[in-house]
């Protein structure tokens, strides 16, 4: 028999939905709400249920905004001419954090994934194939995890960019800064070697 109150359980199942939160955490962060802090627990109710009624895709790329175009897509300084392909909204701010990139985005919300029942149409590739025939854009930037799922998609998609004669081309990966080569894993190390470069 449980000690909790159901409304404090409910609480801790609650939380649990959020990605890398166990029960322990769960349990940890809701007694912090409900014992430390119930300030940010009612900041946190009123923005997130704020976030749930505005928050939608944008009509473009797809990521997550309050407006029908995201102020990415909305940007005219941006070059319309580069569309970068990431998995997540995640991904966006991680490639806008390095300030090099000033093109636009198209957001997949997932990879291809034929045994979850993930294939094109769910990741959205008939509204980039619209887009494609409705913007002028010369080069597509593959940035798809390197995972097997990330790999596939990314050449699923080049091979729609080729039959339409578009310019593709992927991220590069390789070791990291800083990264020494005796603890560089055999995968990362080969994609490196392929993607060797002039000097």
């Amino acid at each position: 028999m449980t000690a909790l109150s159901p409304l404090v359980g409910r609480l801790m199942q609650a939380l649990r939905c959020l990605p890398g939160v166990g029960p322990r955490s769960a349990q940890r962060m809701a007694f912090h709400l409900l014992e430390k802090d119930r300030k940010g627990a009612q900041l946190l109710v009123d923005v997130l249920s704020e976030a749930l009624e505005k928050v939608q895709r944008c009509t473009q790329c797809r990521t997550l905004s309050e407006t029908p175009a995201c102020p990415i897509c909305s940007n005219s300084r941006r070059d319309r001419s580069l569309l970068c392909i990431v998995e997540t909204p995640a991904d966006i701010q991680a490639i806008e954090q390095t300030a090099d990139y000033n093109g636009l985005y198209f957001v997949l919300m997932g990879r291809l994934s034929p045994l979850d029942g993930i294939g094109p149409r769910e990741i959205g590739l008939d509204a980039l194939t619209h887009r494609l025939r409705t913007e002028s854009v010369r080069e597509v930037i593959l940035a798809t995890n390197p995972t097997l799922e990330g790999e596939a998609t990314a050449h699923y998609i080049s091979e729609l960019m080729h039959q339409a004669g578009i310019r593709v081309t992927r991220l590069a990966h390789g070791i990291p800064m800083g990264g020494e080569l005796e603890f560089v894993d055999s995968s990362t190390l080969s994609h490196a070697l392929n993607g060797r470069r002039e000097m």
